[in-house]
């Protein structure tokens, strides 16, 4: 049979269901107690009536009784049904049973039990419908294509329960961090989406109108700006969790639109924010793997330990000979195109140095922070006291990506202003990722913002520890339109 033909099947029983004068889709249910609840507590419910809802998975009927397996969230149980006079008005019994399917959401009341052969059930007569299904499930192996799964997500969900858990873990990864962070006293404050000048990293930014104010705007692609705004307001310790969008390409490690997490705290420098957020990290991949030890891709990850600090200097002459300070750009193009990497010829100093780093990166297992990265690259750090070249930014570097970023935020107003300037000189350039000037911020700053700490990291964690793609990890995947 094809689809068409199951929903036409379907569709007919709908007309006869309605045709009992029975609503197939009640906005009521009367559920009162969950599955796990019976499977878990079985001696405590034993012999009581509940009222238990869910979707059927199984119906197997042979005459005088038959057997209807339904699921919630929480569980899958049985429902046990003998052939009865007494069935409920607009109830269906054994007789009624044929016009139901796998996939209808259905309501059942009874006793709690076990049949003959000890499987835990409930004894009813009789089920109530709650919703009437149109379309199939696939089986559990029937929906293996990932495009297809990413575009019914919902569908591969029920096919597919990991993926729900999967998101389940995904909201307690953010929960704790939460909770980590509320308890440090840092406090939680959401910050717009909507912006007319963005800023706070190297990206693409998506653009939109706003029709109310004939004035176009930004998408977010950092909530960095805003909250430094917010130290410069009186509190001390903010954090904010939510989207952000940058216009770049879809891969494994990024999404256009995707959670992120930053955070700022006053008074405090770049070794106070080492110091916390490796104890989040660790305290986050605990609370929602229970497990501080990881396989990601080719590595073996132990987040339990001490995590060493690399200058990002070192790393770079030790592998590459490569003097950050003093590029050879010669020489710099050649390593880059024995690692698969070309470049435009034009393309700034620090672009180069990046490119050299990411190729160190992707074999590093770490854990480890990388330290002190040259002044051209962080446009918002302070410089490190003895050596103003670099500056006071760290990266946690695991399982060959970089799981956050953090500096000693910029407080002095002239410096900000010229780094602004030399980053809109890029962008006008052409470097559609530079960041823009935003005269606002250079603003807040004139009227003092205190020394601080800032920190981010995106649901890239997430992903990594939990060793699938962004697209995997997310409900509901950003997949590009068919074409007809």
């Amino acid at each position: 049979m094809t689809l068409d033909d199951y929903r036409n099947e379907r569709l007919r029983k709908l007309a006869e269901i309605r045709a009992l004068d029975i609503n197939p889709y009640p906005a009521k249910s009367y559920r009162n107690t969950k599955i796990n609840k019976i499977l878990n507590h079985f001696d405590e419910k034993n012999g009581q009536e509940v009222c238990i809802a869910g979707r059927i998975t199984a119906i197997r009927s042979f005459g005088k009784i038959a057997f209807v397996k339904i699921r919630d969230y929480t569980g899958e149980i049985q429902i046990f049904m003998q052939k009865s006079d007494e069935i409920p008005n607009r109830e269906f019994g054994l007789k009624q049973l044929k016009l139901l399917d796998t996939g209808d959401f259905v309501e059942a009341t009874g006793l709690v039990d076990k049949t003959s052969t000890g499987e835990i059930s409930v004894f009813a007569n009789s089920i109530k419908l709650l919703t009437k299904s149109l379309r199939p499930l696939p089986g559990y192996d029937g929906l293996t294509n990932k495009e297809e799964r990413y575009r019914r997500r919902y569908v591969d969900m029920n096919v597919n329960p990991e993926v729900r858990e999967r998101l389940v873990r995904r909201s307690k990864f953010w929960q704790v961090t939460r909770d980590f962070m509320n308890a440090h006293g840092f406090i939680e404050v959401n910050t717009p989406v909507l912006e007319k000048t963005t800023g706070g990293a190297d990206a693409t930014p998506f653009e939109t109108h706003m029709n109310a104010l004939d004035e176009d705007y930004y998408l977010r692609i950092s909530q960095e700006l805003p909250l430094k705004r917010l130290l410069g307001g009186g509190f001390e310790k903010v954090y904010d969790i939510g989207p952000r969008f940058r216009n770049e390409g879809v891969d494994d490690e990024h999404l256009p639109e995707h959670i992120a997490f930053e955070s700022y705290a006053a008074y405090e420098d770049y070794e106070d924010g080492m110091n916390l957020y490796e104890a989040m990290i660790k305290y986050v991949a605990r609370e929602t793997w229970g497990t501080l030890k990881f396989h990601v891709g080719n590595f073996e990850v132990d987040l339990d330990c001490e995590w060493p600090r690399i200058k990002y200097a070192d790393l770079l002459k030790e592998k590459f000979g490569i003097d950050v300070f003093n590029l050879d750009r010669t020489k710099a193009f050649e390593i880059l195109a024995q690692n698969g990497t070309k470049l435009d010829a034009n393309i700034g100093d620090g672009r180069i140095i990046d490119h050299l780093w990411k190729i160190i990166r992707k074999t590093s297992a770490g854990p480890y922070w990388l330290i002190e990265e040259p002044l051209s690259l962080s446009p918002l750090a302070k410089v490190v006291d003895d050596n103003p070249l670099v500056t006071q930014r760290f990266h946690p570097i695991i399982a060959g990506t970089e799981m956050g970023n953090g500096y000693s935020e910029l407080n002095d107003p002239l410096d900000q202003l010229a780094r602004f300037q030399e980053q809109q000189a890029m962008r006008d350039a052409g470097d559609d990722e530079a960041q823009m000037l935003d005269t606002d911020f250079v603003e807040m700053l004139e009227y003092g913002m205190p020394p601080a700490c800032g920190w981010g990291n995106s649901e890239r964690n997430f992903w990594l520890l939990e060793g699938v793609s962004g697209r995997e990890a997310v409900p509901f995947p950003i997949i590009k339109t068919k074409l007809d």
